[in-house]
């Protein structure tokens, strides 16, 4: 991984943001710091939470995705409920027909849809917003049992952040990717095919979500196997989409490549998401060494064929706040937006000549 500062390059810049859900504000923080400082893209490829980052920042409902990325921080459950209740009931939601058609009549009702469109200007937040929405999770039918695939409803919300009819005309090349279990590979669909479904198939973690069926494939989180999404920017193969040679500079976002985040588990339920970051960690640090030796590496020279730089999202996460880094509580999320954005602004800094900035730097809203 490139640490010292490069020479100015002329040729596309790219952009990947990997997989890794709880900490996915440090992420969402960030892509507002290079909204704030003008940063522009010519390729922007994702796998698993990146996928739903990316499209807050390049096709967000109502268009303004400074907005739509800040409102993801609010995603969190308030601190007090989820002390004694851990589990963020705002994303993670009971699966089935009956659920779907109970959380329709709660966004269809002028008297709850406030506090269950999260990504409205109108959102309720807050302590009670979030006691309103637990009482609601809490009535919701389901038809999960031990037959089902998954625990969760597929992204229920998808809807209501993303403008799916815009992405076809966003101004970068965008990626996602999928592993067909159908047909033993990795998928990656661009800007020009990706539907509700699609994100649905990037965002399927085996047993959170169950498998996505489209055009009679099954398929679950591209992440789970390919935690950055390199292939869609860099393959040589003529078969492989997205072949682009001309990309001189890569900017990489991965949340999940820290060996901070494999610690001792607080209780039962924070083992079990440790037992689904723990081989990650590993795998995403070994998807960029495979990389660099295997794409990067000009087998002529010995040198980079294009500048790899990977912003430092952790380091300004305070030492108390590790055990409780994955956690879905609205004070977690919040921080690692702050945290998120400030690394965000100091890449801008260091990198600006690389990313033709011409904005200056901004304060956190």
């Amino acid at each position: 991984m490139t640490t010292m500062k490069p020479t100015q390059r002329n040729g596309k810049k790219a952009l990947l943001i990997g997989g890794g859900a709880p900490n996915s504000t440090l992420i969402a923080g960030a892509l507002v710091a290079f909204l704030d400082r003008g940063v522009k893209f010519d390729v922007i490829s994702t796998s698993g939470a990146g996928a739903l980052m990316g499209l807050l920042y390049t096709a967000p409902q109502g268009g303004d995705p400074r907005a739509a990325l800040t409102r993801w921080a609010d995603m969190g459950v308030a601190d007090a409920i989820y002390d004694w209740f851990p589990v963020n009931y705002k994303v993670f939601m009971k699966p089935g027909m009956a659920a779907d058609a109970y959380r329709k009549a709660l966004l269809a009702s002028p008297l709850t849809q406030p506090f269950f469109d999260s990504f409205a200007p109108g959102a309720v937040t807050g302590l009670w917003a979030d006691w309103v929405r637990l009482f609601f999770a809490t009535l919701s039918p389901t038809d999960l049992t031990p037959q089902s695939m998954g625990m969760c409803a597929h992204l229920p919300f998808a809807g209501q952040a993303i403008d799916f009819a815009a992405v076809p005309d966003i101004e970068p090349e965008f990626y996602i990717n999928a592993y067909n279990v159908t047909q033993e590979k990795m998928s990656i669909w661009g800007k020009r095919e990706i539907t509700p479904q699609h994100l649905n198939a990037a965002f399927s973690f085996p047993f959170i979500y169950p498998p996505t069926r489209i055009d009679g494939d099954d398929y679950i989180e591209g992440a789970a196997i390919d935690t950055l999404n390199f292939k869609a920017l860099v393959s040589d193969e003529k078969e492989e989409p997205g072949v682009h040679r001309e990309i001189d500079t890569l900017v990489v976002f991965d949340i999940l490549g820290i060996d901070k985040l494999i610690r001792k588990p607080r209780y039962l339920y924070d083992a079990w998401v440790g037992s689904i970051i723990t081989p990650l960690v590993q795998l995403s640090k070994d998807d960029v060494r495979l990389f660099e030796l295997q794409h990067n590496i000009d087998p002529h020279s010995g040198q980079p064929k294009r500048a790899l730089l990977k912003v430092d999202l952790a380091s300004g996460i305070p030492e108390s706040a590790w055990p409780k880094v994955l956690d879905w509580s609205n004070s977690n999320l919040k921080l690692l937006f702050e945290v998120g954005y400030q690394a965000g602004m100091t890449f801008c800094d260091f990198h600006g000549d690389v990313l033709n900035i011409a904005t200056p730097a901004r304060a956190v809203a």
